[in-house]
């Protein structure tokens, strides 16, 4: 009977220490943790504003290099370490950090006017001479059009975006509008293997 009892508290005192070793660890982590940097936010854990977009590139206004600054919100009651090193608690209308976005190069050529000309007078070749490719505008001149085959291949390529403004700018194209990415494969692309039968 005594054994019993004393393995009981044997039993006892180590659940006990087991349960105060987690409970004090758990406390020296969330105390002694310290808060991530705001740029390092999760997705959810922060609300970037929507760009300003220039009227007249239709690209965002701060837009340098390809790049554009947007600013972002953390979520209420998220603690983050701002750029100064402070940590500072958000209440979901302070702005945390800026997320740079991609932007586009456009130097004031429209795709709209670009894609009308080429199916309305490219036979003329109106639309080369208006993306600064005289020589080509003047050889489908004289050509009509190449016999009209230059004028459908030129309206294909213009309309899918490969062939764009001399200057190599982007078109301009409305920022919420048609705009098409080139997928390209080169060394550094994953390439799936081929599973023979």
């Amino acid at each position: 009977m005594a054994s019993s009892r004393r393995r009981l508290v044997c039993l006892r005192s180590g659940i006990w220490s087991v349960l105060f070793y987690c409970v004090s660890s758990h406390l020296r982590d969330v105390l002694g943790e310290t808060a991530e940097s705001c740029d390092r936010l999760r997705l959810g854990q922060f609300l970037c504003k929507d760009p300003k977009i220039d009227e007249a590139t239709q690209e965002p206004e701060n837009c340098r290099d390809t790049r554009a600054w947007v600013e972002c919100l953390p979520a209420p009651n998220i603690s983050c370490r701002l750029p100064n090193g402070t940590e500072f608690r958000f209440s979901g209308e302070e702005v945390g950090f800026n997320k740079t976005i991609p932007c586009r190069n456009v130097s004031g050529y429209s795709y709209k006017v670009a894609v009308a000309l080429s199916l309305f007078l490219g036979w003329l070749g109106a639309d080369r001479f208006y993306l600064g490719y005289p020589a080509l505008g003047l050889l489908k001149f004289c050509t009509v059009g190449f016999c009209g085959i230059g004028t459908l291949i030129d309206f294909v390529l213009i309309a899918m975006q490969i062939v764009g403004p001399a200057d190599g700018s982007n078109y301009i194209v409305d920022y919420y509008g048609a705009r098409l990415t080139r997928l390209s494969i080169d060394n550094q692309t994953y390439r799936k293997p081929h599973l023979s039968l």
